[in-house]
C-alpha cells in the first residue's frame, strides 16, 4: 500500500472511532463578547471607570443589569428605575471618605452608556472556537457571517462574572444545543423557560424572541446547515450598521461571495458534491493536518460548512435545493497579492481530491478563485479557456478530416452548399456553448484503501 494512502486510511479509522465515541460532529462554542460590567471602561461615557469624586448617572428609564467586581467609593449615584447590581464577594459601594487615588482630583458626572443596541444577530459580537480552552486562549475560528451567529447545534456561552443585555427580538425561533448564562448551564427547555421568566433574565434579554434547546449535536456526519439563512438580511444589516451599510473595498477584479457571507472577498471557494461516505469532520481534520498546519500556509484561514444552493441546470430552470460542502479560503495578503496564497493552497487541495476524492466521499469539486493579481485566474476565466481549447480541438479535427478526404479524392463529392451548412452548424454550436458560464467539475479517481 502507498504510504500516503496508508496514512489516510489510518487517519480515517482513528477519527471515525473518535467521532463515534464523542458524537458525530465536533462542537462549536459561541461566546457573547459585550458586557455591562461596572469595571468595564467602555460602558461609561468618559471611557473610564468612575472614581471617588465622581457622581454616577444611570438614566431613570435605563434597563440594565450591572455586575460589580470590586469595592468603590462614590460621591453620589443616581439609580435606574428598572435595574440590578450583582455584587461579587467583597464588592460594593461606600460614601466618599476624602481619600482618592491619583487622577481623581476633579469631580465630574459620569454616565453609564446604553446597552440597548446589542443585537443577537450581529456577527461582530460573537467569538467562535472548537473548545472552551480555545475560547480562553483566544484561538478563534473563521466562519462565514451567517455562521458567526450561533447555529442550531452550537453551545452558547455568556461568561461567568459578567452582566449583559442582548436584543433577541425575532419572529423565528432561536435554536441552540445549549446555553450557559453566568456559569449556569441550561440543556433543557423547561429549565431555560423557568429562568427566562426571572427578573434577571428580563434585564439580560430584550425582546420577545424565543430560545429552544436541542441538547444534541448534528446527527449527520456529512454536516448540518447552520439554520440562519432565514436571518441573512438581518445579520448583514447588523454587520454593516457601523460602516454606512457598505462592504469593505476589495482589491481583486472579480471578487467572489461565499454562501452565507455578507460581502465579497478575495480568496477561494471550493464547492464539493459528496456521497454517503463523506465525513465533514474527518475531511476538516485532513485539510488542517495535511495542509493548513504547514508553516508555508501560515496566515491562511479556512471555513468549511454544509450549505444549500438552488440548482439551475444550464442557468435556465430551477431544479430545487441541493446540499453542498463549501470551503472558503482567505489569506492575510493585501493589494495585488490578496488571495494568491489561498489560491496556492486551493490548488494543493484540488490535487489531493483528484487522488483521494472518491475514497473520501467527494464526487465532484468546483473551484472559484479571485486574487488581487492580474495573473490570477478566476473560475470564469478557467471556463472561457476551456471552451477556447475545445474550439481549437474541433477546428483541428475538422481540418484533419478535410485533408483526409482530399487525400482520398473524396472531397469533390461534397458540394460547397454542404460544406457551408456544416460550417454554419458548427459556428452555431460554438456560439451556444460560449454563453454557458457554469464552472466545471473535477473528476475523482478511485483510490481503494486495500493493501497491494
Amino acid at each position: 500500500m502507498d504510504s500516503n494512502l496508508a496514512e489516510v486510511c489510518f487517519a480515517r479509522i482513528f477519527l471515525s472511532l473518535l467521532l463515534n465515541f464523542g458524537g458525530t460532529s465536533i462542537a462549536v462554542y459561541k461566546q457573547w463578547i459585550p458586557n455591562t460590567n461596572f469595571e468595564n471602561a467602555s460602558n461609561w461615557d468618559q471611557n473610564r471607570v468612575p472614581c471617588a469624586k465622581d457622581v454616577i448617572l444611570f438614566g431613570s428609564s435605563k434597563i440594565v443589569s450591572v455586575f460589580v467586581q470590586a469595592s468603590h467609593s462614590l460621591t453620589g449615584m443616581y439609580l435606574p428605575l428598572n435595574g440590578e447590581f450583582i455584587l461579587a464577594p467583597g464588592a460594593g459601594f461606600a460614601a466618599f471618605d476624602g481619600n482618592y487615588n491619583p487622577g481623581c482630583e476633579t469631580a465630574s458626572e459620569v454616565s453609564f452608556n446604553s446597552a440597548e443596541n446589542y443585537e443577537w444577530y450581529d456577527p461582530t459580537l460573537w467569538h467562535a472556537a472548537t473548545s472552551l480552552e480555545n475560547l480562553d486562549l483566544g484561538k478563534y475560528i473563521f466562519l462565514v457571517d451567517e455562521e458567526r451567529v450561533p447555529c442550531q447545534y452550537d453551545d452558547v456561552i455568556f461568561q461567568p462574572e459578567t452582566s449583559f443585555r442582548v436584543n433577541i427580538n425575532s419572529e423565528q425561533m432561536i435554536q441552540l444545543k445549549s446555553i450557559s448564562i453566568m456559569g449556569q448551564n441550561f440543556t433543557s427547555d423547561s429549565a431555560l423557560t423557568e429562568y427566562m421568566q426571572s427578573s434577571s433574565a428580563k434585564l439580560q434579554f430584550q425582546g420577545q424572541g424565543k430560545v429552544q434547546l436541542s441538547h444534541t449535536r448534528c446527527p449527520d456526519r456529512s454536516g448540518c446547515e447552520c439554520g440562519n439563512s432565514a436571518a441573512h438580511e438581518r445579520i448583514c444589516a447588523a454587520l454593516l450598521q457601523n460602516s454606512r451599510n457598505q462592504c469593505p473595498e476589495v482589491t481583486c477584479k472579480d471578487a467572489i461571495k461565499p454562501d452565507g457571507h455578507c460581502c465579497e472577498i478575495c480568496g477561494v471557494i471550493i464547492t464539493l458534491k459528496y456521497s454517503a461516505d463523506f465525513d465533514i469532520e474527518l475531511y476538516r481534520n485532513r485539510i488542517f493536518h495535511t495542509f493548513l498546519n504547514l508553516p508555508r500556509n501560515n496566515g491562511i484561514q479556512m471555513a468549511m460548512s454544509k450549505v444549500q444552493k438552488l440548482q439551475t441546470p444550464l442557468g435556465i430552470v430551477p431544479r430545487g435545493l441541493d446540499s453542498f460542502i463549501q470551503i472558503v479560503l482567505i489569506d492575510n495578503k493585501t493589494g495585488p497579492y490578496a488571495g494568491i496564497h489561498a489560491e496556492q493552497l486551493a490548488n494543493d487541495i484540488m490535487k489531493d481530491i483528484a487522488e483521494h476524492g472518491k475514497f473520501l466521499g467527494i464526487v465532484t469539486a468546483n473551484l472559484q478563485v479571485a486574487t488581487g493579481s492580474t495573473h490570477g485566474i478566476s473560475s470564469h476565466t478557467i471556463a472561457t479557456i476551456a471552451w477556447i481549447v475545445i474550439g481549437i480541438l474541433l477546428a483541428l479535427l475538422l481540418l484533419g478530416i478535410t485533408l483526409l478526404l482530399h487525400k482520398n479524392d473524396a472531397l469533390r463529392s461534397l458540394s460547397s452548399w454542404h460544406l457551408f451548412s456544416l460550417w454554419n452548424r458548427k459556428k452555431d454550436q460554438e456560439g451556444f456553448e460560449g454563453t454557458i458560464k457554469e464552472g466545471f467539475d473535477n473528476p475523482m479517481f478511485d483510490t481503494p484503501c486495500n493493501p497491494a
